[in-house]
């Protein structure tokens, strides 16, 4: 017989690799994308032991798990509108019905949606807001900061409280857990009622820094909301620098949308917590408040997998004249790459603003290693100077118009919870439209030159980080 330690051993490689067989099998059969897949079986084979450990901790959609056994039993509340379907009577019709076969909600009329540009009015509006209360109050928020601003929005919170309105606040594990200034303990102490988005199932908490609830909404009584790319954050306000506060975009909606915002928040407030709101406290009866057409389109790594991707896609595939996009972060993957090029190359006006400082540089070098492919083809790309902007907005044909949290990268469109808001209106798209022209008035073009022209350390650094791409 073989010494004990030959036993231990031989029964410690079999183990190994049959979780390396078991962990590669897994990551063949349920990852969506070959590439992803690849990367993983390769992972795991190099690193048998560590690469099966690493994939059974971040590699594992358990959230997509979770929420289907969760919701699956879940009853979830749909405002019965008396707002019908409406449909664009436009160009826009196929892209409309593209939307509505992956989105339950309909597209209603009668919206009235207002730009905020930057915190400067945007924070300002969100606490008249809350301080104007009657009934309820529901925010969910990616960060929230307890300083500076945050501690402006514990106060009001606290304040409606007090007045009995009934307050829920919704804030993602990832802040909570990790980032000292998160307003959490400030909102318990304020005795509000707060939850947090998807506690991970292990200690380690890794799993989550890849499946967040990147969702921005605030709704008031349940007939005036806010959504759009903020956080509850200080670094969007500094009263003292105003020049320095990052740059962002959010929206005020009235009218039937508020309904579909207020219920993406209920879903994911009873996926946290279980208690279901329902009532006229949280869905009172809406009226018209003005002349868009829109839609709430939640996404995430669930049952709404890709909406905001396959929304895009049908956006840049329907532009006749032009396609203009904000964004912070652009590493968009090879199907969004090419529905861009090849709206350029129908002759579509195809602008994309991204920042020239950015808040990450490592996602930055990821942009410059894969930019050039849009360049190549004909698009055109904007830095804009200064402070780091994190607007989000796309625009098409200047009639079409989506706006929300998602970036233009795989961790929006495939692995957060994300919302956005499509809205259909030439008047509202105009002005979208000449805000993002603005922008470009006072950005930097970058050409295939100026990529040329960079290192060798420096574009191989870049081209490094674009492998990199899905994960960041």
């Amino acid at each position: 017989m073989p010494p004990v330690k030959d036993a231990v051993d031989i029964a410690f490689a079999i183990a190994v690799v049959a979780a390396a067989i078991t962990a590669s099998g897994h990551a063949v059969l349920h990852k969506r994308e070959a590439r992803s897949a690849t990367i993983w079986v390769l992972l795991i084979w190099v690193l048998p032991a560590l690469g099966a450990l690493a994939y059974a901790l971040v590699g594992v959609n358990r959230v997509e798990r979770r929420a289907l056994r969760m919701r699956g039993g879940m009853v979830r509340h749909r405002t019965d509108t008396q707002f019908p379907q409406s449909e664009p009577g436009t160009h826009f019709m196929p892209l409309a019905r593209l939307v509505s076969g992956m989105v339950e909600r309909r597209l209603l009329s009668g919206n009235s949606i207002e730009p905020l540009v930057d915190g400067g009015n945007a924070f300002p509006a969100m606490l008249e807001a809350i301080n104007g209360a009657k009934s309820s109050v529901v925010i969910a928020s990616y960060i929230f900061d307890g300083d500076g601003i945050g501690a402006d929005f514990v106060r009001a919170l606290g304040e409606a409280r007090a007045r009995g309105v009934e307050v829920r606040v919704l804030i993602d594990d990832v802040d909570a857990r990790f980032s000292s200034s998160s307003a959490v303990k400030a909102l318990k102490r304020a005795g509000l009622n707060v939850a947090v988005f998807n506690p991970p199932l292990v200690p380690a908490r890794l799993h989550a820094m890849n499946l967040r609830n990147h969702r921005k909404i605030l709704v008031v009584d349940g007939t005036l909301g806010f959504t759009g790319g903020m956080n509850v954050d200080c670094r969007y306000w500094k009263p003292e620098a105003p020049e320095q506060a990052y740059r962002d975009l959010h929206f005020r909606l009235r009218g039937p949308v508020v309904a579909q915002l207020m219920e993406v928040f209920a879903d994911d407030w009873q996926f946290t917590t279980e208690e279901a709101l329902r009532g006229a406290k949280w869905f009172p009866a809406l009226g018209a408040e003005g002349t868009i057409l829109a839609r709430a389109i939640e996404a995430g790594p669930d049952e709404s997998f890709e909406r905001v991707r396959w929304a895009i896609l049908g956006g840049v595939n329907a532009a006749q004249r032009s396609v203009r996009v904000l964004t912070p972060y652009f590493i968009p993957d090879q199907s969004l790459i090419s529905a861009l090029d090849a709206a350029a190359l129908r002759g579509v006006e195809v602008d994309i603003v991204i920042p020239d400082a950015s808040d990450l540089p490592h996602v930055r070098w990821a942009m410059l290693g894969q930019i050039w492919q849009v360049l190549d083809h004909g698009c055109r790309v904007w830095l804009r100077p200064g402070v780091f902007d994190h607007s989000k907005l796309l625009v098409v044909d200047g009639a079409w118009t989506l706006i929300g949290s998602a970036n233009w990268d795989a961790r929006s469109l495939r692995l957060n919870f994300e919302m956005n808001v499509e809205c259909y209106s030439v008047e509202f798209g105009a002005h979208m439209d000449g805000l993002i022209q603005a922008r470009i008035g006072g950005a930097q073009q970058l050409t295939l030159e100026m990529l040329d022209a960079r290192s060798f350390p420096v574009k191989l650094r870049d081209g490094v980080a674009r492998l990199f791409a899905p994960y960041l």
